[in-house]
């Protein structure tokens, strides 16, 4: 059992805190907010709600950014305020840089839907290991497709499988590998079905700050129980890893891009590519190539 440092006390911060602390995963939390008086009281608040809501993690509020200090894992939310906002642009990627010098092993998860550009920059600018450094937004799409998913085919959630990948504005589910109720999809949807299903998606960006959230919750959970568990995630892929392109086209640098990854307590172990037909693995390949290094 460890700490969870979370950077900012706003409402997506805030569900991380209580979802994290009822997942029991961690000891101790502790929220970062220049607000720290408002951090604080949040805190307090969760504390009292622990007998209700059943845990026993110790949550704290400070203004102090050295709380990272003693951190298993660090998630980089929103600040407080009448209307919180995601930590994003130069001052998100100056607050990554500083946590990441802090805590030169932790995971850092980028909790919010503007944070793929923290993830992009951290690694092709700053040079943080692409292992570490990642985002947790796409994990909150891949639940509500998979509502969505369990809605059109009159099952529950949990008996459907899929993945998402790709970044905003051109995400691409890959039908073929997803499952409902133990069979391939598309023997259980019509070709119509699933036409309706990806004209709904982009809809579906961004998801609310509790459900981004919770995914976030999610991905520190499996990361520290090292569950075999797959979820989906921002991350910058090698240069040199063949994603979709020919195997003779010149290394580019990555974009960073939604994909399903294996978790543990030091960060991404592996990023699975799922098996795409020709035209979504173009799709795919084309919005991660950026300039070369």
């Amino acid at each position: 059992m460890s700490t969870l440092v979370i950077f900012g006390a706003g409402d997506l911060g805030g569900t991380v805190a209580r979802q994290s602390a009822a997942a029991g995963v961690v000891r101790t939390i502790v929220m970062v907010d220049e607000a720290a008086n408002a951090a604080a009281g949040k805190a307090l608040d969760q504390m009292q709600a622990a007998p209700i809501d059943g845990y026993a993690t110790r949550i704290s509020g400070t203004g102090a950014e050295d709380a990272a200090l003693p951190a298993a894992v660090i998630v980089i939310a929103d600040r407080f305020g009448a209307v919180s906002q995601e930590w994003s642009g130069d001052a998100g990627l100056a607050l990554v840089g500083r946590v990441a010098r802090m805590a030169p092993t932790a995971p850092i998860i980028c909790a919010g839907a503007s944070q793929l550009d923290l993830v992009d920059r951290g690694v092709n600018e700053l040079g943080l290991d692409r292992r570490r450094l990642f985002g947790s937004a796409p994990e909150a799409l891949r639940a509500a497709v998979t509502a969505m998913t369990a809605l059109e085919a009159g099952c529950a959630p949990a008996d459907v499988s899929l993945t998402v990948v790709g970044r905003p504005g051109g995400w691409i589910v890959p039908w073929s590998e997803a499952s409902i109720a133990g069979r391939a999809a598309p023997h259980v949807l019509d070709a119509p079905a699933l036409l309706r299903l990806d004209d709904r998606i982009a809809r579906l960006w961004p998801p609310g700050p509790r459900t981004l959230g919770g995914a976030a919750a999610r991905l520190v959970a499996i990361a520290l129980a090292r569950s075999p568990r797959r979820p989906c995630a921002f991350v910058v892929p090698d240069p040199l890893a063949n994603v979709g392109q020919r195997d003779d086209a010149p290394a580019m640098t990555r974009r960073g891009a939604a994909l399903p990854v294996r978790l543990g307590p030091s960060g991404i172990t592996a990023i699975e590519i799922p098996s795409l037909p020709s035209r979504d693995r173009v799709r795919l390949d084309t919005a991660m190539q950026g300039r070369p290094a």
